[in-house]
């Protein structure tokens, strides 16, 4: 049994560009989060490196508020290697009322639920997107800059980074997305 939870313990921080000792750090989400004012498409201008995400560019996020309270999520990237595209579809749902930024979301080709805690939004311009999970002695953590123009300022995308800074979240371990062409 040990090595079958010191394997997932690999492969998780294998998958994320920044793992940590320990448990994950504690941060706040935005206590106010509006599901219904978040619904519609986000471009992914900022993230850590992610194995799912390998070769994306023209990374965006479709978020549509289902009847049950629940978020239809739609990814969709192009490969830049083949320049194909692909999309993947998830299901949404806020976890705790008394704490409506942190998401779990899970998507058709997982079999468990992912956090998607969201720091900071104004809605208008940007998100600051963060998930971390704690694996028996590290943690792996995911974070994503999300904004609703695909090529903003970088004002905006320094609000966000400021979201992140906050709470110590590495903000020089990003790696930008490409947005050209697209």
């Amino acid at each position: 049994m040990f090595r079958v939870t010191l394997a997932l313990c690999l492969l998780g921080i294998v998958g994320a560009q920044v793992p940590g000792i320990g448990s994950c750090p504690n941060v706040e989400t935005i206590s106010t989060f509006d599901v219904e004012k978040y619904a519609g498409k986000w471009y992914e201008q900022n993230r850590y490196f992610t194995i799912f995400e390998l070769g994306g560019k023209c990374v965006t996020a479709n978020y549509t508020l289902n009847d049950d309270g629940t978020v239809k999520v739609v990814n969709a990237q192009v490969n830049s290697f083949t320049e194909n595209p692909s999309e993947i579809e998830g299901l949404a749902r806020v976890v705790d009322a008394k704490d409506p930024g942190k998401l779990a979301v899970r998507f058709s080709s997982s079999p468990v639920d992912g956090s998607y805690w969201i720091l900071d939004t104004d809605y208008e311009s940007y998100s600051a997107v963060w998930s971390c999970q704690s694996l028996l002695f590290a943690n792996t953590q995911f974070a994503w800059i999300l904004t609703r123009e695909q090529n903003p300022s970088e004002t905006v995308v320094e609000k966000a980074k400021d979201a992140f800074r906050k709470y110590g979240i590495i903000v020089n371990l990003f790696e930008k997305t490409d947005q050209v062409n697209c």
